[in-house]
């Protein structure tokens, strides 16, 4: 199947096909009885998450799938948020397949490998967002900019409109400047990792800055369910899940960013 232009989730879904059955309609006994419309569905809420530097190490323009390494506090910080009700959705630029340095072949099979990881932990992405697009990449189509690319918000609205999320009552984390951005222009609450290396400038005192600044994943989301009044463990350290995490490390782990 060709993907259109622009960027798809992970897994695309297929509408159930039509159906041509008759149906018959009952003849009418008695007072015509009021017919309202079903209520809507609440709106879900979500955590949006850069992928690389804030879930798993980044080596840059990550290729291989044997190179997908969590960050130690990663699956116990996500347990946490999905206790509380969110989903989890991963967005991400991928402008090395722009710039020729991965097919998206090899990027989807870096991206089933995440996906793998977090199902050993039990985990599950409500979905995955990719923009392999770059104004100055060389292999076409990708060598352009897109409304999906960060700073812009394409793949929250997208996000929202295909999963049915509410914004104004979701979070976004990243280690960039970019993804700060695209998350307050989407309208979420917005969570910048300290130790972030894109250079992209934010805006100082201004309506796109971060609202809040964190160390690690683990402190973002301590941040979260603070602002959400949830019970928090009293001891340091203590796991943020009601799970319990795996007593072994695992090798699919690495230390995260030591605090500055």
């Amino acid at each position: 199947m060709t993907l259109p232009a622009g960027v798809g989730a992970l897994r695309l879904l297929s509408p159930p096909p039509h159906s041509s059955r008759r149906v018959r309609i009952p003849a009418r006994r008695g007072p015509l009885a009021a017919v309202t419309d079903p209520a809507p569905r609440p709106l879900r809420r979500a955590v949006f998450l850069d992928r690389d530097g804030t879930l798993i190490h980044d080596p840059g323009y990550l290729a291989e799938p044997e190179g997908v390494v969590l960050f130690p506090t990663v699956p116990d910080a996500l347990r946490a948020l999905v206790e509380h009700g969110f989903d989890l959705v991963v967005c991400t630029n991928q402008s090395g397949i722009s710039r020729g340095k991965y097919t998206v072949a090899q990027y989807q099979r870096v991206a089933s490998r995440l996906e793998d990881l977090l199902a050993a932990e039990g985990l599950r992405l409500r979905a995955t967002y990719y923009c392999p697009y770059h104004p100055e990449g060389t292999v076409p189509p990708w060598n352009a900019d897109h409304e999906d690319r960060k700073p812009a918000p394409g793949m929250w609205l997208r996000a929202a409109r295909e999963h049915g999320l509410d914004l104004a009552a979701s979070y976004t984390i990243g280690d960039g400047e970019r993804d700060v951005v695209a998350g307050k222009r989407a309208g979420t609450t917005s969570i910048l990792l300290a130790a972030g290396r894109d250079k992209w400038p934010l805006p100082v005192g201004g309506d796109l800055d971060a609202d809040f600044t964190a160390r690690d994943l683990r402190e973002a989301v301590v941040w979260i369910l603070q602002r959400e009044g949830a019970s928090l463990p009293s001891r340091p350290g203590a796991s943020l899940s009601r799970a319990a995490r795996p007593a072994a490390s695992s090798p699919s782990l690495l230390p995260g960013p030591s605090p500055s």
